[in-house]
């Protein structure tokens, strides 16, 4: 459309219009008021946009405002003077800001175009200047070369009219430099590149109608269709600012491509400079001045251009250089505490078992695992925990000299690498132990937290000892203090073939490798009882070892091993499988069928494997499903909650139920309450010590106990040690508890088959009704 009207103007100038004064005055009313509409037009949709965006179209509004101004002048001069002539008079500088404000324009509008390198704006902006002048200076010395010497003289014999006459073509062609510059080396997208290349276009057909008019000095007349450019170029840049571009489209330019021009296209004209150059030297030809000075200006630019880019290269270096150092800490340090993690610290231990196997230099390992850890999270959450943890860090660091490694090998395990002595092993671990004790100050929170640690140092036998083997002594020494009591130091002297100390984790794998029954494994039953008669409606299964080397193995420790190396689906499968083999006699025992509840955990819920072998026990033993509760343990967070929910419902659909364990502690609250599909709660024994803090825990017991009421969810309460308690929590409307009062864990032979009755208020439901 624009060039339609265009056409028609022009051709209405060139044919209509008659030649002399009145064509004149023709043209020049004619690019006034394309220029006053162009600029209208850019001012009015400037002020609709924002940003960048807003910007250089008002600049291009400010120029075309001026330039029309300059038109004015002239058509008040061909009205005033028609006969006058062609010679530039001061209101011409009108013309030249034109350009000024477009180059401002495309400086402005390359702001929300994205970048090739990632540099600073200004050093950007230098770097296209210097550009776009190096290949602008290129380009007006290869064309002074190849054109014949006539064509400018032709042009006129006052220098300066000359000169003056040349800096509007040159301008344009700075500007169109600009914009091919911006074109190839930014990769906006297809829909962004529409204005600039439009205003490319109407810097070229300024650009145009510029050259002609200095080629046509001598008689300063141009036709119509030589001075088409003034149209179009307004109409051109009127265009530009109507268009609205999204950024959302894909890049044309892949960024590989954008660098490699960025870098480039320089340097494509000033080569092709001096190859032209260089052939005419050769030839016998001498330099004129005007190309001495163009060669000196592109040799300069070219340096102050490598300059930039020799800065850009160290930056760069620099951002890689940090960028790896980052990567190699985030790959070698835990995030949270800023600890050295379990690869570097086995890198460091492999080093030093090296040392010592080589040049005898001294080694020892320290295991340190925090006592009940999980408590601090069941009770302040898990951001304290976090806190915690990063303090515990702070006071293991300070507790050890600067030579040894302190790592953080994952949740609450650390590490200590000490090459030292072995007879400065045992005191920094008593240090460890000490600084552990006392108390944390942690969010106006008194913290009390020990760690149970485990010492380890190199046999003189152990030739062929590796990082592995020794980790894996460290990890059994500290298991060794675990089961006597916690908060204390044991130092493996088991050797290499077992014993007191032996490597938990192996006798564990080998347990569960074949028969767990043969090797140690058996099932406790605790009994659930009824409060109104005493009566017990249910038992837990709960697995109990004894190792033939290590001897009797506290659960809490088995089972966190067994959580941490893979093996606890072999433990529940086998509790499983025993407790409904042992339902029939428990059965007899009672009188009746009862339930029976087996814990699973939380992290298998939901993996592959669980329903099989539901599906495998009820049927081997022919077990009712209905009789059987599936427990969720809340050890470990459940790591696919939208697959848990899947696998719950199938149970359900089969008649198994499925019951929270340990509910108000760790991740079993009211999240996994609203989420899961479940039939029983079983409060956990620290919400219900309502004989100790009737009104705290009396209140959050109505709650749960309302909630599951509400959602026809059946509440089991643990922990119930004394009668106090059991009455306590009657009144409160629980019907179901469990604990040591009713009796301990046991196996199927010894349990009795009642209980004496607790005192209480009448209550209802059966826990399998």
């Amino acid at each position: 459309m624009t060039l339609v009207l265009v056409a028609a103007v022009t051709a209405i100038g060139a044919w209509v219009v008659p030649d002399g004064p009145a064509q004149r005055l023709y043209d020049d009313l004619a690019q006034l008021a394309a220029g006053v509409l162009a600029a209208v037009i850019c001012f009015r949709s400037g002020l609709k946009r924002s940003g960048a965006r807003r910007r250089w179209r008002l600049l291009i509004a400010a120029g075309l405002t001026t330039w029309a101004a300059a038109r004015l002048w002239w058509v008040v001069r061909d009205l005033v003077d028609p006969d006058r002539s062609a010679a530039a008079v001061p209101a011409d500088v009108g013309f030249l800001t034109l350009p000024v404000f477009t180059f401002l324009a495309l400086i402005a509008g390359s702001m929300a175009l994205p970048r090739p390198a990632q540099a600073s704006l200004r050093r950007d902006r230098v770097v296209l200047v210097i550009d776009a002048f190096l290949i602008t200076g290129s380009l007006l010395a290869l064309i002074w070369s190849a054109l014949p010497g006539r064509i400018f003289d032709e042009v006129g014999d006052n220098p300066l009219v000359v000169g003056a006459a040349a800096v509007y073509p040159i301008a344009d062609l700075m500007l169109v430099v600009v914009g091919v510059l911006l074109l190839t080396t930014r990769p906006t997208s297809a829909a962004g590149r529409v204005p600039l290349r439009l205003m490319t276009l109407a810097m070229l057909a300024f650009g145009v109608s510029d050259t002609l008019r200095m080629l046509h000095l001598s008689t300063g007349v141009l036709t119509p269709w030589e001075s088409a450019g003034y149209l179009l170029g307004p109409g051109l840049l009127a265009l530009a600012a109507l268009t609205n571009p999204t950024l959302t489209d894909q890049p044309v330019v892949a960024p590989a491509e954008a660098d490699w021009l960025h870098l480039l296209l320089p340097y494509v004209p000033v080569v092709a400079t001096g190859v032209v150059i260089a052939v005419r030297t050769g030839a016998g030809g001498q330099l004129t001045s005007y190309e001495a000075y163009l060669g000196w200006l592109g040799l300069g630019l070219v340096v102050a251009r490598q300059m930039f880019t020799i800065v850009d290269n160290t930056v760069l270096l620099a951002r890689v250089s940090e960028g790896q150092q980052r990567l190699h800490h985030q790959a070698y340090h835990d995030p949270l505490t800023g600890l050295a993690n379990r690869a570097l610290f086995r890198e460091r231990l492999v080093l030093a078992l090296d040392g010592h196997r080589h040049r005898r230099m001294p080694v020892a390992l320290l295991f340190a695992d925090l006592d009940d850890f999980k408590l601090i999270n069941d009770s302040f959450g898990h951001a304290m925990g976090d806190r915690l943890l990063r303090a515990i860090g702070d006071r293991l660091i300070a507790s050890v000299g600067p030579g040894d490694l302190v790592a953080r090998l994952g949740g609450d395990e650390f590490a200590v690498l000490l090459e030292r002595p072995a007879s400065e092993a045992e005191p920094a671990a008593q240090r460890i132990l000490t600084a552990l004790r006392e108390p944390f100050e942690i969010d106006g929170h008194t913290v009390g937290i020990s760690a149970s640690l485990g010492l380890v140092l190199p046999e003189p036998g152990d030739v062929d000892l590796s990082a592995d083997t020794l980790l894996r002594r460290a990890d059994a020494a500290m298991y060794v203090s675990k089961r006597r009591g916690k908060n204390a130091l044991a130092r493996y002297t088991g050797g290499s073939d077992g014993g007191p100390n032996a490597d938990l984790p192996h006798l564990l794998a080998r347990a569960l490798s074949g028969s767990p029954a043969a090797n140690g494994f058996e099932v406790h039953y605790q009994p659930i009882v009824r409060f109104s008669d005493g009566a017990i409606v249910a038992v837990e299964a709960l697995a109990r070892w004894t190792d033939p080397i290590a001897g009797p193995v506290d659960p809490d420790v088995f089972v966190t091993v067994a959580e941490r190396t893979g093996l606890v689906a072999a433990i529940d499968d086998f509790v499983l499988d025993r407790a409904c083999a042992d339902a029939s006699a428990l059965a007899n025992t009672y009188g009746r069928p009862i339930d029976m509840h087996v814990n699973v955990s939380a992290a298998r819920l939901g993996q592959h494997g669980l329903e099989e072998a539901v599906d495998r026990a009820l049927q081997r033993h022919a077990l009712r499903p209905s009789r059987l509760v599936v427990e969720i343990t809340e050890t470990r967070r459940i790591p696919d909650l939208p697959r848990a929910i899947e696998v719950a419902e199938r149970l359900r659909r089969r008649g198994v139920r499925v019951a929270l364990d340990d509910f108000g502690s760790g991740y079993n609250a009211l999240a996994q309450l609203h989420s899961l599909p479940v039939d029983i709660v079983k409060l956990d024994s620290t919400l219900t010590d309502v004989d100790v803090s009737p009104e705290r825990a009396g209140a959050l017991c109505r709650s749960v106990l309302a909630i599951c009421a509400e959602l026809n969810i059946a509440v089991v309460a643990e922990g119930i040690e004394t009668p106090a308690r059991a009455r306590a929590l009657a009144a409160l409307g629980c019907d179901l508890g469990q604990g040591y009062l009713f009796g301990q864990p046991g196996p199927v032979h010894r349990l009795t088959a009642t209980i004496p009755t607790q005192p209480t208020p009448h209550s209802s439901p059966h826990l399998a009704s």
